[in-house]
C-alpha cells in the first residue's frame, strides 16, 4: 500500500468513528406506561334508615326490616343490578353517615328542603307528605292555635320540627317543643298524657292511629305539604342518575303503584 493510500484509508476510518460518536443510541422500545385504574363499579349500596319509621322502614314481630321504602329500594337495587344493605343508623346524624361514607344512601321518608339540598343530592320526589297534629282522643285541642300554651313532640332532626319552626307564631306560642328519638317515644309519652300533641310525618301518624284509634286523633290543620326523595352524598353523579333512571322506571311500569298499594292500600307516588 502506498504511502497517499494509507492515508485515505486512515482518514476514512477516522471520519467513521467520528460520525459514530454522534448518531443517536438505538432506540429501545417505549416503556408502557402505567394503566389508569377505571373507577370501580358500584356493586352494593348502603342504604341507611331510621329503623323504627312505620311504615316506611321499622322491624317486624321476626326483627326483620320491612316497610314501604325498603320494599323500593329493594326494587331499585334489582333494576340496577346491585345488591342492597340497609343500615339503621341515628337519624338526627344522617347528613354525617352520609357525608362520612358510612351509607351510600338515605331512604326513609326523607324530606326535601332547600337547606338540605346544600349537602345533599336527591331524586326526583316520589311521594308527597305533610307534617300532620296528632292529638289524644278526646282532647280540647281542635286547631294549632290550640296548641298554644302546649307541650308538643316530634321527632329530633326531623322536618317535622324544621315545618313547626317555619310556623313562628304558632311555635312560640307553645309552653315547650320537646324532640325524640323516635316518634314511636313521642307517640307513646301522648298517650300516657306526658305530651298534648306530635307533630309528625302523615305516612307514620296515620299509619299508628289507624291501629289505636281509640288512643290518638288527627288534626284537620297540618304544619305544610311536603315531599319525599332518596338522599345521596352531592358528588355520586353517576350514582344518582342511575337510580333516578331505575325510580323512573318503576314508575312507568307500575310496580310502585303496586308497592304503595300494599302498604298504603292506594297508589300514593307522585
Amino acid at each position: 500500500m502506498n504511502k497517499r493510500t494509507l492515508l485515505a484509508s486512515l482518514a476514512l476510518t477516522a471520519l467513521l468513528a467520528a460520525c459514530g460518536k454522534n448518531e443517536p443510541p438505538a432506540p429501545t422500545a417505549a416503556a408502557p406506561e402505567a394503566a389508569t385504574a377505571a373507577p370501580a363499579a358500584v356493586t352494593k349500596i348502603v342504604v341507611g334508615l331510621d329503623d323504627n319509621f312505620p311504615p316506611m322502614g321499622f322491624r317486624n314481630e321476626q326483627n326483620e326490616l320491612v316497610g314501604f321504602d325498603i320494599d323500593m329500594a329493594r326494587a331499585a337495587a334489582q333494576r340496577m343490578g346491585v345488591e342492597v344493605e340497609f343500615k339503621p343508623i341515628d337519624w338526627s346524624a344522617k347528613e354525617a353517615e352520609l357525608a362520612g361514607k358510612r351509607v351510600d344512601a338515605l331512604w326513609n321518608g326523607l324530606t326535601i328542603t332547600e337547606e338540605r339540598k346544600k349537602s345533599i343530592a336527591f331524586t326526583d320526589p316520589y311521594m308527597e307528605n305533610h307534617q300532620i297534629v296528632v292529638v289524644a282522643a278526646g282532647s280540647s285541642i281542635a286547631t294549632k292555635a290550640d296548641l298554644a300554651g302546649k307541650v308538643v313532640g316530634a321527632q329530633e332532626g326531623s322536618s317535622a320540627v324544621d315545618a313547626i319552626k317555619k310556623e313562628e307564631a304558632v311555635f312560640n306560642s307553645f309552653k315547650e317543643l320537646k324532640t325524640f328519638g323516635d316518634n314511636v317515644a313521642a307517640l307513646m309519652d301522648l298517650s300516657t298524657g306526658r305530651l298534648d300533641a306530635v307533630v309528625v310525618d302523615e305516612v307514620v301518624g296515620r299509619y299508628y292511629v289507624a291501629k289505636k284509634p281509640e288512643l290518638y286523633t288527627v288534626l284537620e290543620d297540618h304544619f305544610g305539604t311536603e315531599e319525599y326523595g332518596v338522599g345521596l352524598r352531592l358528588d355520586d353523579t353517576e350514582l344518582l342518575a342511575k337510580l333516578q333512571e331505575a325510580i323512573n322506571s318503576m314508575k312507568q311500569d307500575g310496580s310502585a303503584a303496586r308497592i304503595a298499594e300494599q302498604w298504603f292500600g292506594k297508589d300514593i307516588i307522585k
